[in-house]
């Protein structure tokens, strides 16, 4: 079981996995990538809020 802070094997696993296939992203590639990431955090924060709130 992991603690709310740390990463599953299978996380740890795809994130390692998604550190290789980023090293050959252009510089463009990789802005377009974080600003999608963080739109997709923003709604998941958004979907968080609105689940809490109707809780």
């Amino acid at each position: 079981m992991t603690t709310p802070g740390s990463l599953s094997l299978e996380q740890q696993f795809k994130l390692q996995v998604l550190r290789q296939q980023v090293k050959s992203l252009s510089q463009e590639q990789a802005q377009e990538y974080v600003l999608e990431l963080f739109r997709q955090t923003m709604v998941k924060e958004n979907l968080f809020k609105h689940l809490l709130k109707n809780a």
